[in-house]
């Protein structure tokens, strides 16, 4: 894993932060998000644990929905700078 959900959550904290990440199917998305948000949710609970398999959830500030990323494929991050995969190494 490049980027660890505990990095991830330091570097981002409660600012809104821009991901460019490749989705399961190869393409490339880019998402403008927040972490925390808990103002949409309606209960219920996962069939998967996120940490374990390299997920973390977050809220699309764009498209007003939670949002899975896949921080093994995660390719850009910036919140007040610019952080890029390989600098994660």
């Amino acid at each position: 894993m490049l980027l660890t959900e505990e990095k991830f959550r330091k570097i981002v904290g409660s600012k809104f932060f821009t991901v460019k990440f490749k989705k399961k199917d190869g393409t490339i998305r880019k998402l403008n998000g927040k972490l925390g948000v808990t103002k949409h949710l309606k209960g219920g609970v996962k069939k998967y644990d996120a940490s374990s398999l390299g997920y973390i959830t977050v809220y699309d500030n764009v498209n007003k929905g939670y949002r899975t990323i896949n921080l093994n494929t995660l390719q850009e991050l910036k919140c007040g700078k610019v952080y890029r995969w390989n600098l994660f190494i």
